[in-house]
């Protein structure tokens, strides 16, 4: 059990931790699931959106976007991403995971409405990098809050799952942007800016259904208020029918309200140099691979194989399948055989794909439903090392600065792979051949290589570790 509240300078000894993870999975637990994995659908569903609606959007009902302003909309919702993940990562490092919650929703849905009232190609920017600035903001509180609500047993293959959840969103995407550009369904002046309504709608639903989670009770030990942590682990223990332990292991900490960006500075580049390396190569090289293909994959359908831009979203259904069966069959494993393999062979399996997938393609080799089968099996696995990338960086370093520390990898990474990637790809797309566009692809797969090799160099092995054996937390004390 734990001891009361502190004061400043004094010990606590808990087992908050250990109660968590020993809990049996139940109702909690999909709770956590389902209203925190909505963010990564969320993604899903605008990133896929935009993609679908190219043709649209480029057409005389739309905004007139060239292949380039299109990819430039794809980096402009990185960068607000970015933005977004950074703010608010401070915030809910400080503030806590629960308030941060409604925030970054509402800040998505009011910018997503916004976007389907745009006007011409600077609103939609505008408009685009401040949806993605709620949808970073989400990374950094749901991640936290996640990885600290989920049994250790189980972290893994939830995490990739719950990450994985994007190509749900990819999905309904996919299938909205077929409907909404049905002439038959809605004028074509008017479908495109109602696939945005229905971001804006869901974001509603998010909102009102995570006003049943409660506080991070890891967060809540490490800032003093340790009897309400006790509280909410009671509370779930007795919904679950579980009696309340008296002989788990406990820990020792030293509660303080903030941490400084000089301790958060002194974690990354002194005390774990090798776990930053690492994060950043994972995140940089999936956030390029990803959005420079995904963000241009419809732009690709349209201008080399003629495909009707009504008829895209079909083609992204099984593109998005292969993406959410990855992380869903391969989940488990992360946990059992191991984080260092499993990361290790899906991101070199993805990148040696891609490579021989872009080089047929440009070769003229594929027809379009032989390239869609390509993609879809190449991201079978990429999903799953993605997915394993964000895990990685959110359970590697101290609780008191997942969220911030996952924002910072997310915004460095993402800066360095994902802004580039869109535009390069948009640029070499214009440029109207295919085999111009394989040097992009090369890219990528060397790229996912590259990851690999550096996974199983400095590769942590977390698997079935609770968060304070993995890294123990900054206010962490012996026990008197």
């Amino acid at each position: 059990m734990t001891a009361h509240n502190p004061s400043a300078d004094s010990i606590v000894v808990t087992d908050v931790p250990a109660r968590l993870d020993r809990l049996p999975w139940g109702r909690f637990h999909w709770l956590v699931v389902t209203a925190l994995g909505v963010t990564w659908i969320l993604d899903g569903l605008e990133v896929t959106v935009v993609g679908a609606l190219s043709g649209a959007l480029a057409s005389s009902h739309g905004l007139g976007l060239t292949p380039s302003q299109i990819g430039l909309t794809g980096s402009a919702y990185i960068a607000g991403a970015v933005i977004g993940a950074l703010g608010f990562g401070r915030l809910t490092d400080t503030l806590g995971r629960r308030r941060l919650f409604t925030l970054t929703v509402a800040v998505y849905l009011t910018a997503t409405l916004l976007t389907g009232l745009s006007w011409n190609f600077a609103s939609f920017l505008v408009f685009r990098a401040l949806t993605g600035a709620g949808i970073g903001g989400e990374y950094a509180a749901v991640n936290s809050a996640v990885q600290e609500l989920i049994p250790a047993r189980r972290r893994g293959q939830t995490d990739l799952i719950v990450n994985g959840s994007f190509w749900v969103g990819a999905a309904l995407g996919a299938i909205g942007s077929v409907i909404v550009l049905d002439p038959r369904v809605l004028p074509p002046a008017l479908g495109w800016r109602f696939a945005f309504v229905g971001g804006a709608v869901l974001g509603l639903v998010v909102i009102y259904i995570r006003r049943f989670l409660p506080e991070s009770p890891r967060w809540l030990m490490t800032h003093g208020r340790v009897a309400e942590a006790e509280a909410i682990v009671a509370g779930i223990e007795a919904r679950a029918g579980v009696v309340p332990p008296t002989d788990l292991p406990r820990i020792g900490l030293r509660p303080h309200a903030a941490t400084g960006l000089a301790a958060v500075a002194r974690t990354l580049i002194v005390t774990y140099p090798r776990r930053t390396v690492l994060g950043v190569v994972l995140m940089a090289t999936q956030a390029f691979c990803y959005n420079a293909i995904f963000f241009t994959y419809a732009t690709i359908l349209t201008t080399f194989y003629k495909v009707d831009a009504n008829a895209v979203g079909w083609f992204l259904l099984p593109f998005a399948a292969g993406n959410f069966l990855g992380p869903l069959v391969l989940g488990g494993l992360f946990d059992t055989v191991g984080r260092r393999t499993m990361i290790t062979a899906t991101y070199a399996l993805s990148g040696a794909l891609l490579i021989i997938v872009g080089w047929m393609f440009a070769q003229g080799r594929l027809d379009v439903t032989q390239l869609t089968a390509g993609w879809s099996v190449i991201f079978f696995f990429a999903s799953a090392a993605a997915s394993a990338a964000y895990l990685t960086v959110g359970e590697s370093f101290p609780l008191e600065t997942r969220a911030l520390v996952i924002a910072l990898f997310y915004a460095f990474g993402t800066g360095l792979g994902g802004i580039a990637g869109p535009a390069l790809f948009g640029a070499l797309i214009e440029g109207g051949t295919r085999a111009g566009v394989f040097p992009g692809y090369l890219l990528g797969g060397l790229l996912m290589l590259l990851a690999a090799g550096t996974e199983l160099w400095l590769g942590v092995s977390a698997e079935r570790l609770s968060l304070e054996e993995v890294a123990p937390p900054l206010s962490h004390a012996p026990i008197p």
